[in-house]
Formats: C-alpha cells, structure tokens, sequence
C-alpha cells in the first residue's frame, strides 16, 4: 500500500469490541484503508483475543470465521495487519491466510521477533512488521537499544515495517527506517490533532479506534477548522467531539 494507510485498531474498537464482526463492519463503514486484528492460540484454535484475560473470557471470533467474513466483497480492497501475540500460530496462521487468499493483502507483525522469523522462514515472501510498545513493553521483550536493532533489522531485510507507539515516533526514526526501504506505522492513535500530526510528519499509517478521526483531520487540514466529529455520521456512536477525543480507550498493550 502506497500513502497514508489509515488504519481501524480492532475494527473500530471505540464504537463495537475490538476483533469482532461487528468492529469490522463499523470500520469499512466508516472508511479505511487497513483493519488490524489480534490472534492468539487458545485451547487448540486460533482465536481473535487481545490479552488471554480476553481469550478466557470466551465468545471470541475464531480466525477462520474472521476471515471468512474479511474475504467477502464488502472488504474488496481492505489490507490487514495481524498482530500475532506468541510463537506456535505462525504455520497455522500462514495456511489461514493463504486459504482465505488475503496472505498478499496482510502484512503480519508482532513484538515477539522470532514469530516474524518463523513465518519468513515458511513463506519468504510474506510481509512482516516489527511492533515495538512502551516502557514496560520493550524491556518484556529486551530492547535495550530498541532503534539500532529495529533499523539493523529493516536493513537486512528481516523486517519491512516498524509498527510503534505512536510515542516513540520522530523525524529522526521515520527517515532512518524510509532511508532503509521500511515503513513506519503509529499505534494506538485516539486524538485528531495527534494523527494530524503524525500524517504531516510523513509516517505511513495510523492506527485508531476511532477512525472517524480520519475524516475529522482531514477536514480540519483542508478546510482550516476544527469540525465535529461525526457530525456526518447516520447514528451519532459516542457523542461529541470532546468526548470521542478524551475517552478512556483502554489498551493493555500501549
């Protein structure tokens, strides 16, 4: 995908829960380019939960039957990110994918890099994303010098894509990782005048909960105000702008 890729984080997981049909649907709706989703293994099936708490709590979407849904023609044209959060889903995950026929429409990434190592090593030619979060994130996974091994990685090919806390993001990174052939991507984004912000620095996606900010910062940029969001919207999902912009869009990752 070329351009700014805006991407809906679950769906759109402020207006349905995140990584159900539900969410999807809200998301091509509203207009994006990208839906991200979660999978994770539980009790021998491929699931879509972000947290085990999640997965235990049951009634999750299996992958099959999210991407039986993501493959009808209504998503015509959407890309994927999976965001894949321990080892042992890669060979399954690949044979869902290419099955459904959305392996070349998914770029598929995780924080855990021996995943994006397994599923390269099975299908060279896939699209992998390097996630790398916060504090607490990073020193799970010990990157110590965070930005020397993703960009070590870009470099030799391992990686095609960094997909960091929107935090983390600076003019520096974003033209290290460009000046490598790599992409950079912001998660998780819920402020119009952050994702203002990150478009006009250049990154290449952001991800939202919300993805009517989209529409909202853009307007704003073209129109030189600061228009409602959702204002044109059928049904009115969380109310005003201010409330939409300052909701507690929880996300244990971040």
């Amino acid at each position: 995908m070329t351009g700014f890729a805006r991407i809906g984080h679950g769906g759109a997981s402020a207006l349905a829960p995140a990584n159900t049909i539900a969410s999807f649907d809200a998301a091509k709706e509203i207009g994006v380019d990208v839906i991200e989703f979660d999978v994770r293994a539980f009790r021998g099936r491929l699931v879509l939960a972000h947290t085990i708490l999640q997965a235990h709590r049951g009634g999750n979407l299996t992958l099959r039957e999210a991407l039986r849904h993501l493959s009808t023609r209504g998503f015509a044209g959407t890309e994927f990110h999976v965001d894949v959060k321990h080892t042992g889903c890669e060979l399954a995950l690949l044979d869902s994918l290419l099955h459904a026929g959305l392996l070349t429409r998914t770029v598929i990434c995780s924080q855990v890099a021996g995943v994006l190592d397994c599923v390269r090593s099975v299908e060279p030619g896939a699209r992998v994303g390097i996630s790398v979060g916060g504090h607490v994130a990073r020193a799970s996974r010990r990157w110590r010098h965070w930005r020397t091994q993703v960009l070590g990685g870009i470099q030799a090919g391992r990686w095609n894509a960094l997909m960091a806390q929107h935090r983390l993001i600076d003019r520096r990174l974003l033209d290290d990782v460009t000046a490598r052939s790599g992409r950079v991507y912001a998660w998780t984004v819920n402020e119009r005048r952050a994702i203002t912000a990150l478009r006009e620095l250049g990154v290449h996606g952001v991800a939202t909960a919300d993805p009517r900010l989209f529409s909202a910062a853009s307007e704003a940029v073209h129109a030189g105000k600061q228009p409602r969001v959702g204002a044109d919207q059928s049904r009115a999902l969380l109310g005003d702008e201010r409330a939409v912009e300052v909701a507690p869009f929880f996300d244990p990752a971040v």
